[in-house]
């Protein structure tokens, strides 16, 4: 905790309709927030400037890509550039998430490689770690996380506007949750990794965040955990039970 503001991400991943979104920027505004936590949510890349829009005067609430390439422009259909996203006054990109390494086959390198090019730009990045299930019973969640952020590390220097989101993927949308206990296991380790490779005074500073099944029913005992900074949902990031998310400190 040592004085790190809680934050609080939601991915809406490839859901929603404009009508839905709006709906949900309805729902956080009209909600009463913890003013000592910053919350950003990450539409489709198709709603980005209509939530932002949409948000234009909320304090505390901005918005995220969910994705970027780490080239300025060029032949590259279907993506969306962190220049673009900068240039749109985005000013977070979610990178690393499991569905993008899982699914999509992304490496560690070209996470990294996005990473540096997204805070070369000037945005900041929420950057996902995480082991699958098949790791987690080999006991290689640690190794895992530690040599998914060590690529990261090779190409960034300064952490400052960098946000750590462990997501074990065995707990992403399964409704299956890391215990506290297990998830602040985790996050410690991150946090020595962080020590030793980053220094002490990057790594008091460092924001790490849970995400995995994270919902209303189990984010506040998640979050008197000491190395638990937030956290990123995913499904419930749709729900009216976000904002309760958001207030998991209260």
């Amino acid at each position: 905790m040592a004085g790190r503001k809680f934050f609080v991400g939601g991915n809406w991943k490839m859901n929603g309709t404009i009508e839905s979104g709006k709906k949900l920027v309805e729902t956080i505004k009209s909600a009463k927030l913890d003013s000592n936590t910053e919350v950003v949510i990450a539409p489709p890349a198709i709603h980005l400037l209509l939530v932002k829009d949409a948000l234009s005067g909320v304090e505390h609430v901005q918005v995220s890509g969910q994705n970027a390439y780490h080239k300025a422009s060029g032949a590259f259909t279907g993506e969306v550039s962190v220049t673009q996203l900068q240039d749109a006054g985005i000013p977070w990109v979610i990178l690393g998430h499991s569905e993008r390494r899982t699914v999509f086959k992304e490496t560690d390198d070209q996470t990294a490689e996005k990473t540096k090019a997204a805070l070369d730009a000037g945005l900041s990045v929420i950057v996902c770690v995480g082991e699958t299930l098949d790791e987690r019973e080999k006991n290689e969640s640690v190794n895992v996380v530690v040599r998914q952020l060590n690529a990261v590390a090779d190409q960034v220097k300064d952490w400052t506007k960098v946000v750590v989101a462990y997501e074990p993927v065995w707990a992403i949308g399964t409704g299956k949750v890391a215990t506290a206990e297990q998830a602040q296991e985790v996050h410690a380790a991150i946090r020595k990794w962080a020590s030793d490779k980053l220094g002490q005074s990057a790594a008091e500073s460092l924001r790490i965040i849970y995400g995995g099944s994270v919902a209303a029913k189990n984010c506040k005992e998640l979050a008197t955990q000491n190395d638990i900074d937030g956290f990123l949902v995913g499904g419930a990031s749709l729900k009216p039970e976000f904002t309760e998310i958001v207030n998991a400190r209260l």
